[in-house]
C-alpha cells in the first residue's frame, strides 16, 4: 500500500525547485546548426501592417454581415478613425513594439491571464489520439505507461535542445512555445492569473478516482528512471489503492475540481489552502510535476461521448455523490487522459502554447510508442531521438541520484471552507457540463486527396462547407474565426482569418437555390480562392485583426495612465506582466483581439471576452472606474461588435495520429468546431449550448455528400461532351421525346400526379415549371444524401423564400378582402431572421 504524504515527506526527499513565475526565456546555451532553438534568433518580427491596409480590410471584413445602412455607418467610423484617433494610435504602437518580439504578445497574454471564468470548456482544448495500432497494448495501465515514457523522452529531447526546429515549407518555425508545455501551471491570484514553471521538475502526478498521487521519473540529467514495466506496476498500484477509496470519501477530497472553478474564487480558495504546510507541499507538488496523468475508470465508446470526456469530463451522481470523471482533473496543466479501455487524448492549458505546438508533441508521442514495439520486433528499427537515456534496468541505482520512484498519495488537509467550497464547485461544473453538447462527425467519404483532385484547397473547401451548412439551417451568414498561424515570427501565436466574404455569401445563397451544379461550383471555387488568399495573407501577418485590437490596447493602456495620474494608482500594479507574458497580468482586461469593448451609455468600456483557436467565452476582469474618455469611433461602431460576435468558432488541427480535435462554444448561441482533414476523411467535433448540434452536423454530411455528387456529375458532363454525333442525335431524340410527354402531362386537365415516371429526367420545380436534373443537384437521382443537404427542405434562398411569402400573402389577402374582413395586423410582425 504506498505511503502517505507525511510518511513519504519524512523518509524522502519531495521534488525540486520551487515554482517560480518565468519573466525573461530561460537561458541556453548557444544553438547549434541541430538544435531546437538553431533558428530563433534570426526569426523576423511580427510586421504591423499599414494602417490603411488595416481597416481596408476590417471593412471588407464586417461588410458581408452587414446591412446596407449598418454598413454605411462603419464606414464613416473608419473614416473618421483615419483622420483623429487612428494614426496617433499606430504610432504609439510603432514606438511601443520598437522594444519588443512582438507588438501583440504581452496584450495576447492579458486577455488569457486576466480571464476570470472556467477554464474548462471555455479555455482548455482537447486531442484524442488514434487507439495504439496493437490491440493487446490497448488497455489503460499498458497504453498510460506507453505514453507516459514517451512523453518523456519528449521532455528529454526538448531539455537538451535535441529536438528538430519546426519548419513550413523549409520555412524555420519560432519554438518560444515548447518549453511552456511541461512542468508549466496557471496559477490564480486576485489581480489574475500567473505562468509558474520548474524547468528542472523531475516527477509526474497521476489522478484516479479524483486522488492525487506522485513518484519522481527522471533523474537531475534529464534521463528516464524508470522503464516502462516500471511505470505500468506504479500505475497498476495506483488503479487498485484508488478503487478501495469509498466514493464519499473520495469525493471529500476531490480538489481537482477546484481547477474549474471562477478564478477570483480559485484564487481564494488557493489562500485559503496555503495556511496550511501540509497543502503549500501539496499544491508545489501538483503545479511543479511534468504532466498530470489522468486514469479514468469509464470507457466511453461513441466519438461524442470521447470529446465531452477529454474536454471536461463526465457527470455521473451516485447516491448524491459525483463519480463523473469530471472530478479527476486538473485544469490548469497539460494532461494526459487513458479511459478504462485505453482510449487515450490530451487536454492542454492554452495560455502560453497553441494547438500546433501540441500536435508536434502529441505526434511525436503517438510516434514514438510505435517506434519502440517496432524495436522490439528489430532491433535496428529507428528511432525519433537524436540520443536516448541510458537503460534504467542496467544502471546503478545510486546513479539515479535522491529521488523517489514509490507512488504516493497526497493527503489534503481539508478545512471547513474548502469542504463547501468542493461541494459547490462540484454542482457548478456539473451545470456547466449539462449546458453543452458535442456531436461528432468522421465522414469517411473522401478527404484531402479527393479534394485536391478537384482542384479545391482542403481547408477552404471545408470552411465553405460550415458556411453552407449554417446558412441551410438557418438562412443567414455569421462571423466566422478560424486562427492562422504565424510562427514564422518570432513568438509568433496566430491571426485571425475571418471566413465569410462576399465570395462565400454568394456561394451558399447559390448552393440553397435551384441553379444548375456548375454554377454552383463556379461560385464555390471563387469562394474558395478568396479564403485562400485571406489565409495567406493572415498567416503573414497582415490580417486586420490583431493590429487593431493592439491599438485598441494602446488606446486602453493610455487610460491607465490617465487614471493613474488622477488617482495615484502605481503603474506596476496596472502593468505588472513581462513582455513574454508570463508574470502577473494588469487588473484592467483582457479584450478579445480584434473586438476589445462594448460600450455602454457612458461611453465606458466594459470588458468582453477574447475568442481564439480555444474556446473562451463570458466574462473578464472588471475594469477599474476610470475618468471619462471618449472610445475611438472605430471600437464603439456596431460593427466591431458584430464581427468579434464568434458565431462559428473553427479550427483545422490534426494529422493521422488523431481521432479528434475540438473545443466548447465561444459564445452561448455559438458553435466550437474543431476538425482534422486527412488523406481520404474528415473528422469534425462540435460543440454548442444545445443549439441544434446534431442537426447541424448531419447537414454537414449531406453538404458533403451534394458537392461529390456534384463534382463527379460535372466531370462525367465534360468526359461526355466529346461524344460522337450519332451520340448527339440520340440525346437530342430523348430531348424531343420528354418534351411530348411533359406536353401530354400539361393537357390533362387532373390534378395528383401519374403513378409511374415517363422516360427523361424532367420534373416540376419550385416556380411550377420544368427543370432538367442534368443541370441541378436537388433531385434524389442527382443526391447522395437522403433528401439533399437540407433533408427535404427546398426553399432557403433568398428568392424563392421571398417569392413563395408574397405569393402566399396575396392569396390571404384575396381570400379575406372576398369575405368582406379588413387587414389588421396583429401582434408583433417578425422578420426571417428573427423566425
Amino acid at each position: 500500500m504506498p505511503k502517505s504524504l507525511n510518511e513519504s515527506l519524512a523518509s524522502t526527499s519531495p521534488p525540486m525547485s520551487t515554482a517560480s513565475s518565468i519573466r525573461e526565456p530561460i537561458a541556453r546555451p548557444s544553438p547549434t546548426a541541430g538544435s531546437t532553438f538553431a533558428y530563433q534568433d534570426g526569426l523576423p518580427k511580427l510586421p504591423i501592417p499599414e494602417l490603411a491596409d488595416t481597416c481596408r480590410k476590417y471593412l471588407d471584413a464586417v461588410r458581408p454581415l452587414q446591412t446596407d445602412r449598418e454598413h454605411q455607418e462603419t464606414k464613416a467610423a473608419v473614416r473618421e478613425f483615419l483622420k483623429t484617433d487612428g494614426p496617433e494610435l499606430h504610432e504609439r504602437l510603432k514606438k511601443y513594439a520598437s522594444g519588443k518580439s512582438s507588438y501583440i504578445e504581452q496584450f495576447w497574454y492579458d486577455s488569457y491571464l486576466n480571464y476570470d471564468n472556467p477554464v474548462v470548456l471555455n479555455l482548455n482544448p482537447f486531442f484524442l489520439l488514434e487507439d495504439d495500432p496493437t490491440p493487446a497494448r490497448n488497455n489503460q495501465v499498458t497504453r498510460a505507461a506507453s505514453l507516459v515514457v514517451s512523453a518523456l523522452s519528449f521532455v528529454r529531447a526538448l531539455r537538451k535542445e535535441e529536438l528538430p526546429p519546426d519548419k513550413v515549407r523549409n520555412t524555420p518555425l519560432c519554438m518560444y512555445q515548447y518549453p511552456r508545455i511541461f512542468s508549466t501551471a496557471r496559477i490564480p491570484t486576485e489581480n489574475g492569473c500567473e505562468m509558474h514553471s520548474d524547468p528542472s521538475a523531475r516527477h509526474i502526478v497521476v489522478m484516479c478516482r479524483s486522488q492525487f498521487y506522485w513518484f519522481d521519473v527522471l533523474d537531475d540529467n534529464s534521463d528516464l528512471i524508470m522503464t516502462e514495466k516500471d511505470l505500468a506496476q506504479n500505475l497498476q498500484a495506483i488503479v487498485e489503492d484508488a478503487e478501495t477509496i469509498p466514493i464519499q470519501e473520495a469525493a471529500k477530497n476531490a480538489l481537482g475540481v477546484l481547477s474549474t472553478e471562477n478564478r477570483r474564487i480559485w484564487a481564494h480558495l488557493r489562500d485559503v489552502l496555503t495556511t496550511d504546510s501540509n497543502n503549500v507541499e501539496c499544491l508545489r507538488i501538483v503545479d511543479t510535476a511534468i504532466f498530470v496523468l489522468c486514469l479514468d475508470s469509464t470507457s466511453p465508446k461513441s466519438g461524442s461521448e470521447l470529446s465531452m470526456n477529454m474536454l471536461c469530463g463526465t457527470n455521473v451522481v451516485e447516491k448524491g455523490v459525483q463519480i463523473g470523471t469530471c472530478t479527476n482533473r486538473w485544469y490548469d496543466k497539460l494532461q494526459i487522459i487513458v479511459c478504462k479501455n485505453g482510449t487515450a487524448g490530451i487536454n492542454f492549458e492554452h495560455t502560453g502554447v497553441d494547438g500546433h505546438t501540441v500536435l508536434r508533441m502529441a505526434s511525436d508521442v503517438y510516434t514514438d510508442t510505435i517506434l519502440r514495439f517496432a524495436r522490439t520486433i528489430n532491433g535496428n528499427a529507428p528511432s525519433l531521438w537524436a540520443s536516448t537515456s541510458p537503460d534504467p534496468s542496467k544502471r546503478d541505482p545510486s546513479s539515479f541520484g535522491d529521488v523517489c520512484i514509490t507512488p504516493h498519495r497526497l493527503e489534503w488537509t481539508m478545512v471547513p471552507e474548502v469542504s463547501f467550497a468542493l461541494r459547490f464547485a462540484e454542482t457548478r461544473l456539473a451545470d456547466l457540463i449539462q449546458q453543452n453538447e458535442f456531436e461528432v462527425l468522421e465522414f469517411e467519404g473522401y478527404g484531402k486527396n479527393f479534394i485536391t483532385s478537384m482542384g479545391f484547397s482542403p481547408d477552404a473547401f471545408v470552411q465553405m462547407a460550415f458556411q453552407a451548412a449554417y446558412y441551410g439551417l438557418y438562412g443567414r451568414v455569421e462571423s466566422t474565426y478560424e486562427p492562422a498561424m504565424t510562427k514564422i515570427f518570432a513568438h509568433g501565436r496566430t491571426e485571425a482569418i475571418r471566413t465569410v466574404s462576399d465570395e462565400s455569401v454568394e456561394f451558399v445563397r447559390k448552393f440553397c437555390e435551384n441553379a444548375p451544379a456548375r454554377e454552383k461550383l463556379d461560385a464555390l471555387k471563387k469562394a474558395c480562392v478568396r479564403h485562400v488568399a485571406l489565409t495567406k495573407e493572415c498567416a503573414k501577418g497582415l490580417g486586420q485583426d490583431r493590429h487593431l485590437y493592439a491599438m485598441f490596447c494602446v488606446w486602453q493602456r493610455g487610460l491607465d495612465e490617465e487614471s493613474q495620474s488622477h488617482f495615484g494608482t502605481d503603474a506596476s500594479s496596472l502593468n505588472g506582466i513581462s513582455s513574454d507574458g508570463y508574470g502577473s497580468s494588469p487588473v484592467d482586461g483582457p479584450f478579445e483581439p480584434g473586438s476589445p469593448g462594448l460600450i455602454n451609455g457612458s461611453n465606458q468600456v466594459r470588458p468582453r471576452s477574447f475568442s481564439d483557436t480555444s474556446s473562451i467565452s463570458g466574462s473578464a476582469r472588471d475594469t477599474v472606474q476610470k475618468p471619462t474618455q471618449s472610445i475611438p469611433g472605430i471600437f464603439s461602431d456596431a460593427g466591431w461588435d458584430k464581427i468579434n460576435n464568434t458565431i462559428l468558432s473553427t479550427s483545422n488541427c490534426g494529422n493521422p495520429s488523431l481521432r479528434l480535435f475540438g473545443f466548447g462554444p465561444t459564445s452561448g448561441d455559438g458553435f466550437g468546431i474543431g476538425y482534422i482533414i486527412k488523406a481520404d476523411s474528415i473528422s469534425i467535433s462540435v460543440s454548442s449550448k444545445h443549439r441544434q448540434t446534431k442537426r447541424f452536423v448531419d447537414t454537414l454530411q449531406s453538404y458533403f455528400l451534394e458537392v461529390r455528387h456534384m463534382l463527379r456529375q460535372t466531370q462525367r458532363r465534360a468526359t461526355n461532351s466529346a461524344g460522337t454525333r450519332a451520340r448527339e442525335a440520340e440525346q437530342n431524340t430523348e430531348a424531343a421525346n420528354a418534351a411530348r410527354a411533359a406536353a401530354t402531362l400539361r393537357s390533362r386537365n387532373r390534378s395528383g400526379r401519374a403513378v409511374g415516371t415517363p422516360k427523361g429526367n424532367l420534373r416540376p420545380n419550385l416556380n411550377g415549371g420544368v427543370s432538367d436534373d442534368s443541370h441541378s443537384v436537388t433531385s434524389k437521382e442527382e443526391s447522395d444524401g437522403e433528401g439533399g443537404m437540407l433533408g427535404g427542405y427546398g426553399y432557403f434562398d433568398s428568392g424563392s423564400v421571398k417569392h413563395l411569402l408574397n405569393t402566399e400573402e396575396h392569396r390571404k389577402q384575396a381570400e379575406l378582402k372576398a369575405a368582406g374582413f379588413s387587414k389588421r395586423a396583429v401582434g408583433r410582425k417578425l422578420r426571417l431572421a428573427e423566425y
